[in-house]
Protein backbone atom coordinates (compact mmCIF):
# COMPACT_ATOMS: atom_id res chain seq x y z
CA UNK A 1 0.00 0.00 0.00
CA UNK A 2 1.54 3.32 -1.21
CA UNK A 3 2.31 6.19 1.51
CA UNK A 4 2.08 3.96 4.64
CA UNK A 5 5.34 3.55 6.71
CA UNK A 6 6.12 0.49 7.25
CA UNK A 7 8.71 -1.06 9.55
CA UNK A 8 10.27 -3.68 11.07
CA UNK A 9 10.97 -4.40 14.55
CA UNK A 10 13.17 -7.06 16.81
CA UNK A 11 12.34 -7.23 20.31
CA UNK A 12 11.02 -9.28 23.10
CA UNK A 13 7.39 -9.42 23.80
CA UNK A 14 6.59 -7.36 27.31
CA UNK A 15 3.75 -10.00 27.92
CA UNK A 16 1.28 -12.80 26.73
CA UNK A 17 -0.80 -11.68 23.59
CA UNK A 18 -4.47 -10.83 24.11
CA UNK A 19 -6.56 -11.88 22.10
CA UNK A 20 -10.34 -10.16 21.62
CA UNK A 21 -13.07 -9.40 19.00
CA UNK A 22 -15.04 -6.46 17.77
CA UNK A 23 -18.32 -6.33 17.89
CA UNK A 24 -18.51 -7.32 14.16
CA UNK A 25 -16.55 -10.78 15.12
CA UNK A 26 -12.93 -10.00 13.78
CA UNK A 27 -10.11 -11.77 15.92
CA UNK A 28 -7.92 -8.87 16.86
CA UNK A 29 -4.68 -9.38 19.49
CA UNK A 30 -3.25 -6.89 21.36
CA UNK A 31 0.80 -7.01 22.24
CA UNK A 32 3.57 -4.68 23.24
CA UNK A 33 7.04 -5.43 21.78
CA UNK A 34 10.15 -4.01 23.95
CA UNK A 35 13.41 -3.35 21.86
CA UNK A 36 16.70 -1.66 22.40
CA UNK A 37 20.24 -0.87 20.73
CA UNK A 38 22.57 -3.08 22.02
CA UNK A 39 26.14 -1.56 21.80
CA UNK A 40 29.80 -2.68 22.65
CA UNK A 41 31.28 -0.29 25.07
CA UNK A 42 34.75 -0.36 24.48
CA UNK A 43 36.23 1.30 28.27
CA UNK A 44 34.28 -1.22 30.55
CA UNK A 45 34.71 -3.73 28.06
CA UNK A 46 31.04 -5.35 28.02
CA UNK A 47 27.54 -5.07 26.17
CA UNK A 48 25.13 -2.10 26.93
CA UNK A 49 21.78 -1.45 26.14
CA UNK A 50 20.22 1.73 25.29
CA UNK A 51 16.85 3.26 25.36
CA UNK A 52 13.77 0.91 25.07
CA UNK A 53 10.96 1.18 22.71
CA UNK A 54 7.78 -0.13 23.51
CA UNK A 55 5.92 -0.55 20.32
CA UNK A 56 2.16 -1.43 20.78
CA UNK A 57 1.42 -3.79 18.50
CA UNK A 58 -2.01 -5.17 17.03
CA UNK A 59 -2.69 -8.42 14.12
CA UNK A 60 -5.98 -9.04 13.12
CA UNK A 61 -8.38 -11.92 12.01
CA UNK A 62 -6.31 -15.46 11.82
CA UNK A 63 -2.91 -13.76 12.48
CA UNK A 64 -4.23 -12.36 15.92
CA UNK A 65 -5.39 -15.99 16.50
CA UNK A 66 -1.58 -17.61 15.45
CA UNK A 67 0.00 -14.99 17.73
CA UNK A 68 -1.82 -15.57 20.62
CA UNK A 69 -1.55 -19.64 20.14
CA UNK A 70 1.99 -19.56 19.16
CA UNK A 71 4.05 -16.51 21.35
CA UNK A 72 4.37 -16.16 24.59
CA UNK A 73 5.76 -13.16 27.20
CA UNK A 74 9.47 -13.33 26.86
CA UNK A 75 9.14 -14.48 23.22
CA UNK A 76 11.86 -12.24 21.09
CA UNK A 77 10.50 -11.45 17.45
CA UNK A 78 10.71 -10.28 14.26
CA UNK A 79 7.66 -8.28 13.16
CA UNK A 80 7.01 -6.50 10.10
CA UNK A 81 3.86 -3.83 9.93
CA UNK A 82 2.58 -0.51 9.12
CA UNK A 83 2.38 2.64 11.32
CA UNK A 84 -0.56 3.89 12.48
CA UNK A 85 -1.68 7.01 14.26
CA UNK A 86 -4.91 6.51 16.11
CA UNK A 87 -6.94 9.28 18.49
CA UNK A 88 -9.10 8.35 21.13
CA UNK A 89 -10.86 10.36 23.67
CA UNK A 90 -10.57 9.09 27.80
CA UNK A 91 -12.96 8.67 30.14
CA UNK A 92 -12.16 12.00 31.38
CA UNK A 93 -12.43 13.43 28.04
CA UNK A 94 -8.63 13.75 27.35
CA UNK A 95 -8.19 13.49 23.52
CA UNK A 96 -4.92 11.09 23.70
CA UNK A 97 -2.99 10.33 20.25
CA UNK A 98 -0.86 7.06 20.02
CA UNK A 99 1.14 5.48 17.61
CA UNK A 100 0.44 2.10 17.65
CA UNK A 101 1.72 -1.18 14.87
CA UNK A 102 -0.28 -3.06 12.73
CA UNK A 103 1.30 -6.40 12.03
CA UNK A 104 1.49 -7.90 8.44
CA UNK A 105 4.28 -10.76 9.46
CA UNK A 106 5.58 -11.50 12.69
CA UNK A 107 7.84 -14.64 14.18
CA UNK A 108 9.93 -15.76 16.81
CA UNK A 109 13.49 -14.64 16.33
CA UNK A 110 15.87 -18.05 15.76
CA UNK A 111 18.70 -16.34 16.37
CA UNK A 112 19.05 -17.20 20.16
CA UNK A 113 16.09 -19.92 19.80
CA UNK A 114 14.11 -23.20 17.78
CA UNK A 115 10.99 -22.86 16.35
CA UNK A 116 8.66 -25.76 14.70
CA UNK A 117 6.34 -24.03 12.40
CA UNK A 118 3.38 -26.10 11.60
CA UNK A 119 0.82 -25.33 9.25
CA UNK A 120 -2.39 -23.93 10.56
CA UNK A 121 -5.60 -25.27 8.99
CA UNK A 122 -7.30 -23.47 6.92
CA UNK A 123 -10.78 -22.86 8.12
CA UNK A 124 -12.34 -20.32 5.44
CA UNK A 125 -14.38 -17.37 7.24
CA UNK A 126 -12.17 -18.75 10.66
CA UNK A 127 -15.73 -18.97 12.11
CA UNK A 128 -15.97 -15.51 12.74
CA UNK A 129 -18.55 -12.45 11.44
CA UNK A 130 -15.60 -10.41 9.42
CA UNK A 131 -13.50 -13.02 8.64
CA UNK A 132 -11.56 -13.90 5.43
CA UNK A 133 -10.79 -16.95 2.94
CA UNK A 134 -8.43 -14.67 1.52
CA UNK A 135 -5.06 -14.65 2.44
CA UNK A 136 -3.57 -11.81 1.80
CA UNK A 137 -6.76 -9.60 2.17
CA UNK A 138 -5.95 -6.48 3.86
CA UNK A 139 -5.01 -6.17 8.13
CA UNK A 140 -7.25 -3.22 8.50
CA UNK A 141 -10.17 -3.86 10.53
CA UNK A 142 -13.50 -4.52 9.77
CA UNK A 143 -14.94 -1.43 11.96
CA UNK A 144 -12.47 1.14 10.45
CA UNK A 145 -13.47 3.94 8.99
CA UNK A 146 -11.83 6.41 5.86
CA UNK A 147 -7.73 5.55 5.89
CA UNK A 148 -8.19 2.68 7.56
CA UNK A 149 -8.13 4.51 11.52
CA UNK A 150 -10.08 2.65 14.17
CA UNK A 151 -14.26 4.16 15.26
CA UNK A 152 -14.86 5.03 18.35
CA UNK A 153 -13.07 4.42 21.73
CA UNK A 154 -10.06 1.96 22.37
CA UNK A 155 -9.23 -1.24 20.78
CA UNK A 156 -10.27 -3.87 23.17
CA UNK A 157 -6.72 -4.60 24.32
Amino acid sequence: MSGETTITIIGNLTDDPKLNYTQTGTAVAGFTIASSARTYNTQVEQWQDGEVLFMRCSAWRDLGEHVTESLTRGTRVIASGRLRMRTFETSDGDKRTVVEMTVDEIGPSLRFATAKPQKAACTGSNGHVGGTSDPWATNTPANAGAGGQWQGDEPPF
